[in-house]
């Protein structure tokens, strides 16, 4: 009977071990869902109970009235704002031209400097991959002026064109560029296929997962830009979701709706949720997925 005993000891400290990695996962959860857990209560209350500091765990009434003021209204009870519809729009657009836009020229270049042959392709891939240690951040103050020059402050095209070139990317599709068989490229010829037909038919379709990936990262990138935007819009017209909450917050607690702030910062959370939760298959298959 003593081996039964030891193995029922394995089994119990088996149990006990794959226990802990769960409690710490759950921990974790709980950490992090608790701030969201609260924004989403408390844009259920008005803004007196948040006012106090005596915020219930549980929902109150005035969740359509928040959410109404939220998407529909510039005038709060204490401050004034651009309705959220505006700012979600603005942030959208930004979002999905910068994400389709350095999808499309990263993997473009991407294919030029792993398919082609041309006098000095590695000193512009490498030039590309530089760019790198330079973010928006350091080079703003040239990026503005040239915007600027451009009459583009408060646009669309100023919002997005400064920040759609993507070295990362380009790297990214590079790499997986070089990972198809020179065979495939060999029959691809020999079927009479040209570099635009070989691109559409052959390489687009095999770099899907990773496009999706991107996508993914991307758009959200470019939904949670603070300070390209805070410099190149001045009207509320064209402020996006990020820059209007942090405007709605104010000076001081007594200048603050702070019900309206959470509704929309609620709302503000739903498209990058969406695109993760529909396209998280091919999310993280972009990610893992070994099989090219």
């Amino acid at each position: 009977m003593r081996p039964q005993r030891n193995s029922d000891e394995r089994k119990s400290g088996g149990a006990l071990a794959s226990l802990l990695p769960h409690a710490i996962l759950i921990l974790g959860v709980l950490v992090f869902a608790f701030p969201i857990y609260m924004t989403l209560i408390g844009s259920t209350w008005d803004a007196a109970t948040i006012g106090r500091g005596n915020l219930p765990l549980t929902p109150g009434g005035e969740l359509l009235t928040n959410y109404n003021a939220a998407w529909n209204e510039t005038q709060g009870t204490r401050i004034l704002h651009t309705p959220v519809r505006i700012m979600m729009w603005n942030s959208l657009v930004m979002a999905l031209v910068i994400a389709l836009g350095k999808i499309a020229i990263s993997i473009l270049s991407a294919y030029a400097v792993a398919f082609f042959r041309f006098p000095l392709r590695m000193v512009f891939f490498w030039l590309i991959f530089i760019t790198l240690m330079l973010p928006v951040e350091v080079r703003i103050i040239p990026t503005y002026e040239v915007v600027a020059n451009l009459g583009l402050i408060d646009t669309y095209a100023g919002l997005t064109i400064p920040l759609i070139a993507s070295a990362t990317a380009t790297l990214l599709f590079r790499q997986f560029f070089l990972t198809i068989p020179d065979e495939l490229v060999e029959a691809a010829k020999i079927d009479g296929a040209g570099a635009v037909r070989f691109f559409i038919d052959v390489v687009l379709p095999l770099s899907r997962t990773n496009i999706a990936a991107l996508f993914v990262i991307l758009f959200i990138y470019g939904w949670n830009q603070y300070l390209w935007p805070l410099l190149v819009t001045n009207s509320a017209d064209m402020e996006t979701v990020v820059i209007g909450i942090t405007k709605m917050i104010g000076n001081g607690e007594a200048a603050t709706d702070w019900n309206v702030i959470m509704a929309t910062t609620v709302l503000a959370m739903l498209p990058p949720v969406a695109v993760v939760v529909l396209m998280q298959r091919w999310f993280v298959k972009g990610l893992v997925d070994s099989e090219k």
